[in-house]
């Protein structure tokens, strides 16, 4: 199977829109090196510069490469997707629960019982049958950029893929499965998830999809079902929360028997699966919360009553910690937003659709799934338990509303909210560390066809000299001199976030160029031996902006063992920071950085302040603080 399966022809939505440009050689490598230089000592950079400059002298290997990249280019409708997706998810061997699958973290529910939490669940599954039947007729109204560059059109190809996607996990590498045509040929089934327990819920009878009230009976006894401890199945599911090498193992021994493959395709060909969850036993926090959605919190709690090959995973506590998890190789968060606003809207704008009982028919019980399980399957289960609950142990987790302001304050300052954010977490990061290291911002290339993500390096050597002057030699700067420099900062960042949004980052392009190597059999060139390249691969701080409009926020893991990840939803009067780190590494703490965090924001606001009620300057001084364009990507 190729990395990216298709059962159809693709979509046409995105032909009207422009091919992925590959970005001059020279230029990449200048942005590459100027990206790298503040951040090796100068011994290390000088080596880098020349193998660099080897690498694109006229003639030379870049040039053989970089040629190739624009014939593949000619040939594909986006040349760099399928390496994208392979390297950036497919090839990763980590478990996909905090390594890989974020969340989004619904507000916490009141519920009184389970039968309203049932109703809850029911009229969410409605709303996506609603959502999923917009996106089969192509009636999702088209997306248009905002901020940067606003109204260009964006590419509407991950939505296709929210019901109709599966990776199956892989010895080596997965594969991520997409059904584009499904709406023909639509599953007409979800999976329900309850204590562990895994139940086929069929949302059509006789042609006829089903209604709330049948939907929230058919929840009810799968509710019962579950409680019955003689039918009780081993909990499968736990299988699909180890890394992806194990669970392939495990799915093979699993296979073997007609039982668990009828399972399997059962799962495989949901809609999607809705994890009815017990109560977890802890105070509701926003970090409690996210703590749930990211990974269930273990084999004992909710862990194994999940299924994270499944792009969409819908959870409902009976304690009303509810959200989403998503399997992030076929779509990027801002859909997962979509999506989740939606839902959120029907749940809480529609009076009941509950209809009087005497209108439901009489429906066939719920399937539960049934697996045969040898003493091999047993011990895989047991040991993949104990590798989920070591992820839960090791993660820290910090949700931080900071509220003293938000993005119209920054907006009054004439400046990005992103790109001021952004520098925040620079300033955050230096004062706990005394340096700046290769950061991660996730840009979106929607713009293309079948666009997906590039990377803005926001630790620009703007930004540096930016913390230093607040952080590092402080007492050398004036106002002034600081107010220029986090300027010059917010300049650099929203002038990469251009570049990158328009297809002209660099991560991509050296990625293209390192697989077409590997393809023509060619030595790996020097420059991707590089220490310096490695380093400049390693994102110790991973970042992305998550806006929404409706309570809610996302949250992921780092993606380094020694790394920061760092979700950021900015609303008008406050911003919400979802920030984790791993307890093992003593480098980090998600609670330390909270606190650089919340001091930084609160000092580029005072110097905002400051340099606002300074007696204005002669006119020769103006340029500095020319206005920036806004920013929301």
């Amino acid at each position: 199977m190729s990395a990216l399966q298709k059962q159809a022809s693709r979509s046409q939505d995105s032909q009207v829109l422009p091919k992925v440009p590959v970005p001059p050689l020279k230029q990449t490598l200048d942005t590459y090196l100027k990206c790298v230089q503040h951040l090796v000592k100068e011994e290390q950079f000088k080596k880098t510069k020349t193998i660099v400059e080897r690498f694109g002298v006229p003639g030379g290997v870049g040039e053989v490469l970089q040629k190739k990249l624009l014939e593949r280019r000619e040939k594909t409708a986006n040349w760099v997707y399928d390496y994208w997706l392979e390297d950036m998810y497919l090839n990763n061997r980590l478990a996909l629960p905090v390594n890989s699958s974020p969340a989004m973290v619904f507000p916490k529910q009141a519920f009184r019982d389970h039968k309203e939490a049932l109703r809850f669940a029911a009229r969410l599954i409605c709303g996506v049958l609603e959502y999923k039947a917009l996106i089969d007729a192509r009636m999702l109204p088209l997306d248009f950029a905002r901020g940067q560059l606003a109204g260009t059109p964006l590419c509407m190809e991950q939505y296709y893929r929210l019901f109709t996607s599966y990776r199956y996990p892989g010895l080596k590498t997965d594969t991520l499965k997409v059904d584009v045509n499904a709406a023909s040929s639509a599953p007409e089934h979800m999976i329900v998830a309850c204590k562990n327990q895994f139940f086929v819920l069929d949302v059509v009878a006789n042609n006829k999809q089903l209604n709330e009230t049948e939907i929230s009976l058919q929840l009810e006894k799968i509710m019962k079902m579950s409680e019955n401890a003689e039918e009780r199945h081993p909990p499968i599911g736990i299988l699909t929360s180890d890394g992806r090498t194990e669970w392939a193992q495990a799915r093979e021994a699993l296979i073997k028997d007609q039982t668990n493959r009828d399972s399997l395709a059962l799962i495989e060909s949901s809609i999607c699966v809705v994890c009815l969850d017990e109560p977890c036993g802890l105070p509701p926090s926003d970090t409690n919360r996210a703590l749930m959605m990211l990974h269930g919190g273990g084999p004992e709690r909710n862990g194994a009553n999940r299924w994270y090959d499944k792009s969409m995973q819908f959870v409902v506590g009976m304690d009303g910690v509810c959200g989403v998890v998503c399997e992030h190789s076929p779509f990027e968060g801002i859909v997962m937003v979509q999506c989740s606003e939606f839902l959120m809207k029907h749940i809480t704008g529609s009076p009941s659709r509950t209809v009087q009982p005497s209108s439901t028919r009489a429906l066939p019980p719920p399937r539960r799934l049934l697996w045969k399980c040898n003493s091999h399957v047993q011990a895989l289960l047991g040991a993949s338990g104990d590798r989920l609950q070591s992820l839960v142990n090791n993660l820290d987790m910090d949700v931080f509303i900071f509220e003293p302001y938000g993005k119209e304050f920054i907006k009054k300052q004439k400046m990005s909210p992103d790109a001021f954010i952004q520098i925040a977490l620079q300033l955050a990061f230096y004062k706990c560390r005394g340096r700046l290291v290769s950061t991660y911002e996730s840009a979106s290339l929607r713009r293309f066809q079948e666009g997906r993500v590039d990377n803005i390096r926001s630790a620009t050597p703007e930004a540096l000299a930016f913390v230093r002057s607040m952080a590092g030699e402080r007492a050398t700067f004036t106002d002034s001199e600081r107010m220029k420099r986090l300027k010059d900062a917010v300049k650099a960042q929203t002038d990469y976030t251009i570049a990158a949004i328009t297809g002209m980052a660099i991560d991509n392009h050296l990625l293209g160029l390192l697989k077409v190597s590997k393809q023509l059999n060619m030595e790996k060139p020097d420059i991707f031996c590089d220490k310096t390249y490695l380093a400049s691969n390693h994102f110790i701080l991973s970042t992305s902006q998550v806006p929404t409009t409706v309570e809610m926020f996302c949250c992921y893991g780092p993606v380094v063992p020694n790394g920061y990840g760092s979700c950021y939803n900015p609303q008008p009067h406050h911003i919400v920071f979802s920030v984790s780190s791993f307890w093992e590494n003593t480098e980090t703490s998600s609670a330390v950085f909270v606190k650089a965090l919340n001091e930084g924001l609160l000092e580029i606001r005072d110097l905002c302040n400051r340099s606002a009620a300074a007696p204005t300057k002669p006119p020769e001084s103006s340029p500095a603080a020319s206005p920036l364009h806004k920013s929301r990507k």
